[in-house]
């Protein structure tokens, strides 16, 4: 079963990838509390704005944009995607990914992307390597249409290894029928392509609803 939102810690920032419906979501966002403060790319601040009469918390980046709030440091960094919440405004804001360096911490949140055989190379140069990284994994087929805008498990495991990541959790997968795939099965392909690589365990599925503990780094 899905956590409710009282189930969740105290929620102090939100990163927004995108503005697709399934990654930017009305509701959620209003069942929000007003001191969260939304680090989104471009533009997309805007929609914020227009929402209600609340005022909301928003911070917009373009890539390779940083800035620091409080004990966190926050970068914008290049992803393979779109936008577009109509027929009308289809790229009319950014998308981006994003590494998040908190108490020595550092992750990286992979948004909706495709691959390319520069942007990630990059990112794991400048700020890798991570303790942790969010792939997307699903929402991969047919793949002669998706190959541009989302990755499929095998290039997921490309990126976890382009990324310097020692652990990855893949997600965008099962939440919802976004495209032909069965549902389950990004995840048994990513299993089957961790395995081929020699990855272990450092490239996981979580079930809904699952946590994951870990250990923080050593200086």
């Amino acid at each position: 079963m899905p956590y409710r939102l009282s189930d969740l810690p105290d929620i102090h920032h939100v990163l927004i990838s995108h503005n697709h419906y399934d990654h930017l979501d009305e509701y959620t966002v209003t069942a929000l509390p007003d001191t969260v403060q939304y680090h989104v790319p471009l533009g997309v601040d805007n929609w914020f704005k227009q929402l209600d009469k609340r005022n909301y918390q928003t911070q917009s980046y373009d890539w390779w944009q940083q800035r620091e709030t409080g004990e966190l440091r926050i970068t914008a960094t290049p992803s393979q995607h779109w936008s577009a919440r109509s027929l009308f405004d289809r790229r009319h804001t950014l998308w981006a990914s994003w590494v998040v360096e908190i108490d020595g911490f550092k992750f990286w949140f992979g948004g909706d992307t495709g691959y390319n055989a520069v942007d990630f190379k990059q990112i794991g140069e400048q700020y890798g390597p991570f303790d942790l990284a969010l792939i997307p994994i699903g929402a991969y087929s047919p793949r002669d249409f998706m190959r541009e805008y989302h990755v499929n498990p095998e290039e997921a495991v490309t990126l976890h290894q382009e990324l310097g990541s020692r652990k990855s959790i893949g997600m965008h997968w099962s939440t919802f029928q976004l495209s032909a795939e069965p549902l389950f099965e990004p995840a048994q392909r990513l299993q089957q392509a961790a395995t081929e690589a020699g990855l272990g365990d450092d490239f996981i599925t979580l079930q809904i609803g699952q946590s994951l503990h870990l250990a923080k780094p050593q200086p």
